[in-house]
């Protein structure tokens, strides 16, 4: 009798434990008989997955951020490589956070040939760093893309690739409850409710809480009954709510999915710090604008590297500017009010961004029988048969 299928995975993120989690059950809808192991958060544990370690150890962006925790990664990467290569996993399936997993597999690669490994969500190689393609194919054996034009990039270099689409438009069925929402935190029709997320890790939010909050301030001199809410995540909650004691906002603070998704629908507007986030504030139709600010060595490296003139998924699908992106200096208190006012209340402006995120969310598989997860299994599911496994 065949040995259950054992597939090891690894993600940095929540983003990409969402990713893991669809990929999980999505293949074992399709594989019954397997195992997961690896590195994961919450919603991966609750698919399957025991985590090595707590995902959030990996969830720095930026040199300045990275740099104090270097020798702790260093030695993650050294403890996941080694449990890869004792457990012969049938398949690696390394999800986004490069850094972190390419390291991996590059010392697994040097231990064995034998075990395919996939990376799920391409570097960004058309934005920056072209030369990423050619590097990454010397060690990958499959990569799995979210946007329709990536897999040239690879595929030119000999690394097979497949478009699977963005696992974002999974979520139709799940696009919130307003009513729900308002109904919950005793909230009036009547009143406007912006939306703030101010990203996903510590080093954002120490960047853009500060500035996200004077901003609710000012929307609040305008808007007096407005109602903030802030979706996070259980491990940051904490330090949100401490960081707004004495700010006179009070802000509703949120960190489970199904408020997450009724807080988006409920919402007038939205700002958001650029990422996923946008692609689900554009699913649920919440007019949003995006804002980041990284440290001055990273922004300095971004403007030196990045090619492509936008931030926002959105936007790069449609080569044209549907979402402000008020990036760095522009990433201040009163740009932003405005921005988000004339959202509020320009009846055509609001119009223009609803019809714009359908075409956007079309483009990565929105109204597609077949699912991003269960497109990405298949493949999954075929490089190991190639790869002579026991798929």
């Amino acid at each position: 009798m065949k040995r259950p299928l054992l597939i090891f995975l690894i993600a940095g993120e929540s983003s990409g434990d969402f990713l893991g989690a669809s990929l999980m059950r999505a293949l074992r809808s399709q594989r019954p008989d397997i195992e997961f192991i690896g590195v994961g958060g919450g919603r991966m544990a609750a698919a399957g997955l025991k985590s090595l370690f707590p995902m959030e150890e990996l969830s720095v962006m930026g040199i300045a951020e990275v740099l104090p925790k270097l020798l702790h990664i260093l030695a993650r990467i050294r403890q996941t490589a080694n449990e890869i290569i004792k457990t012969r996993p049938d398949a690696v399936i390394t999800i986004d956070s490069p850094d972190f997993c390419f390291r991996v597999v590059k010392k697994v690669k040097q231990k064995t040939k034998s075990i395919p490994c996939i990376h799920y969500v391409a570097p960004s190689v058309w934005a920056w760093r072209p030369g990423r393609a050619k590097k990454v194919a010397q060690f990958l054996d499959h990569m799995l893309t979210l946007l329709p034009f990536e897999p040239p990039y690879f595929e030119k270099h000999g690394l097979s690739s497949t478009f699977v689409g963005h696992s974002i438009v999974e979520r139709m069925a799940q696009r919130g409850d307003g009513a729900r929402f308002r109904r919950k935190y005793g909230i009036t029709e009547s009143q406007m409710i912006l939306c703030m997320l101010p990203g996903s890790r510590m080093s954002e939010l120490s960047r853009l809480l500060g500035k996200f909050s004077e901003t609710a301030d000012i929307i609040l001199h305008s808007r007096p009954d407005a109602v903030i809410v802030v979706p996070t995540l259980p491990h940051l909650r904490k330090y949100i709510e401490k960081f707004f004691v004495g700010k006179g906002i009070n802000p509703i603070l949120v960190d489970q999915d199904e408020d997450k998704f009724d807080c988006f629908a409920a919402s007038s507007i939205a700002l958001a710090a650029s990422g996923t986030v946008s692609l689900e504030l554009a699913l649920t139709d919440t007019p949003h604008i995006i804002a980041y600010k990284m440290s001055r060595f990273s922004a300095w490296l971004a403007r030196h590297l990045i090619k492509t003139p936008y931030a926002n998924l959105i936007n790069i699908l449609l080569n044209r500017s549907v979402v402000p992106e008020l990036l760095q200096e522009q990433c201040e208190p009163e740009a932003m009010a405005q921005e988000l006012l004339k959202l509020l209340e320009n009846k055509d402006a609001r119009t223009a961004q609803l019809v714009d995120f359908r075409a956007a969310l079309i483009q990565i598989g929105l109204g597609d029988p077949v699912s991003p997860s269960q497109k990405a299994a298949r493949a999954v599911l075929s490089v190991i048969d190639e790869a002579g496994g026991t798929a």
